[in-house]
């Protein structure tokens, strides 16, 4: 049976949180890859500041198959709490 979204979502969380050391923030995406795995992406709390709104963020790719064992993981980018991205 293939694992459900909720299942992945924390599986992802805990592979990056212990591949990079940092705590999660959020799971902001996912979606189904081929086959039974999933594509998770992950926010995590690069560096802690004072005050938080200065901390600096990080948006980690992952994937994950249908066993919760990590394939993949990148960081594909870092920037400031509170900033607003343009689409």
């Amino acid at each position: 049976m293939p694992m459900d979204a909720s299942k992945a979502a924390a599986r992802a969380v805990e592979h990056v949180t212990a591949m990079t050391g940092r705590s999660a923030e959020s799971v902001v995406g996912m979606e189904r890859t081929d086959g039974d795995g999933w594509r998770v992406t992950v926010e995590v709390v690069e560096t802690r500041r004072i005050p938080d709104s200065a901390d600096i963020l990080a948006v980690y790719e992952t994937e994950v198959d249908a066993d919760g064992e990590l394939v993949a993981y990148r960081r594909v980018r870092r920037y400031p709490r509170g900033r607003v991205e343009r689409e």
